[in-house]
């Protein structure tokens, strides 16, 4: 089977992936800082997917908030294909 014939799709969780990249981590005896978090662009996180592992579609898991519609078009503009989960509220 040939590298062209091979069609690779990423599924998203896309609260697991902005929680792990935001989270600062602190060594366990020292305390001291060793990971600073950032903010994720999805957009260039997307291209990295199509460039590094030949993504061609990205599935993003997502909760659905009320007012968040420009962001739902946002990633979609970027590329990907939105799976609605519920939410929880507390």
């Amino acid at each position: 089977m040939s590298d062209s014939s091979i069609t690779t799709y990423a599924f998203i969780d896309s609260q697991n992936l902005n929680l792990s990249v935001k989270k600062d981590l602190f060594h366990p005896r020292t305390g001291k800082q060793i990971y600073r978090g950032w903010r994720l662009d999805f957009k260039h996180f997307f291209n990295y997917l199509q460039d590094k592992y030949r993504v061609e579609k990205a599935f993003l898991f997502i909760g659905r908030v009320e007012g968040q519609d420009e962001q739902y078009r946002y990633l979609q503009s970027a590329g990907y294909s939105l799976i609605f989960k519920p939410t929880l509220v507390h």
